[in-house]
């Protein structure tokens, strides 16, 4: 008998061992098992964390939404991985594999590894510190170098920003050395309106002003009335004048427009000129100068 037969026969004879088909069920019952306290777990943990987050945020200390939102991503992904990975384990030492010499081997690997990425080991742990000290958050504006855009995903390697025109930076969070973030504190939008200085210029002080005062009621995003600050600086052929406005984080730019717009209106609507560049003409011959035209 050859000793492939001789294989084949031991392999017919396991299968057809009652004490065989007994452990394979017993350990496919296991593995199912260990899957489904696997997903009971995860379920449970992740309902325990968005619930932890509720309490918090009925709390006098609660924080902005947009972090309690990251956080809860991320310890929901950090939950996922520890408990697959456990029960990833569980189902080898059920299938006979030693798993204390695979994670001895894992670890040396581990380890290896960690001095060869030593910018990933970078990347990780300044991704995770962003997320812990708050710094920005999922829906904050913010300048990280020389991009600027909305903050879209904060991961524990890299973060995603969206600029206004619509391209993604995917920047490393090992990378990361100063960021400004504009979605902290309120925005100041500055207004500069010139008037002509053949115009009045305590009407037209009067005019604004009272103007100024009625805007919070129009523009939901002003914090209060904008301030009229007065005579900035005096320019080659107007006044200029300042006005500032308190806004909601980044609101500044489109409260900037409306109020421009608004004041154009109301100085036209009361006979204040705003200066605009003109050209004079003069027309000279041998024997006279004509008056200049406008």
């Amino acid at each position: 008998m050859s000793l492939t037969e001789k294989g084949m026969e031991k392999l017919i004879n396991k299968f057809q061992n009652e004490d065989t088909w007994l452990n394979l069920g017993e350990g496919l019952l296991k593995i199912i098992a260990i899957i489904v306290i696997a997903n009971i777990l995860i379920r449970i943990g992740k309902l325990a964390i968005h619930n932890i987050f509720k309490i918090r945020n009925l709390s006098p200390l609660s924080t902005s939404e947009r972090r309690e939102e990251t956080l809860s991503k991320l310890l929901d992904n950090i939950l996922s991985y520890v408990v697959y990975f456990i029960a990833f384990m569980m189902i080898l030492s059920v299938l006979g594999i030693d798993v204390k010499a695979l994670l001895a081997g894992a670890g040396i690997v581990g380890l290896a590894v960690g001095f060869g990425a030593q910018s990933l080991v970078k990347d990780v742990i300044t991704g995770f510190f962003i997320i812990f000290e708050d710094q920005f958050s999922v829906g904050d504006h913010v300048r990280i170098g020389q991009f600027e855009g909305t903050v879209e995903t904060i991961g524990l390697r890299t973060t995603k920003l969206k600029s206004w025109t619509g391209e993604v930076h995917i920047l490393p969070n090992g990378s990361i050395m100063e960021v400004t973030n504009f979605s902290l504190n309120n925005s100041i939008a500055i207004i500069d309106v010139g008037i002509a200085y053949e115009e009045d210029i305590d009407k037209a002080e009067t005019v604004i002003k009272d103007l100024l005062e009625k805007m919070p009621e129009q523009y939901e995003e002003l914090v209060k009335a904008p301030e009229y600050l007065g005579i900035q600086n005096f320019g080659p052929s107007e006044v200029i004048i300042r006005i500032i406005a308190e806004t909601q984080p980044m609101k500044h730019a489109a409260v900037t427009r409306k109020i421009r717009k608004d004041i154009k209106l109301e100085l036209d609507a009361h006979g204040i000129e705003i200066p605009y560049p003109r050209m004079v003409m003069f027309s000279k011959d041998s024997n006279n100068v004509k008056e200049p035209s406008v």
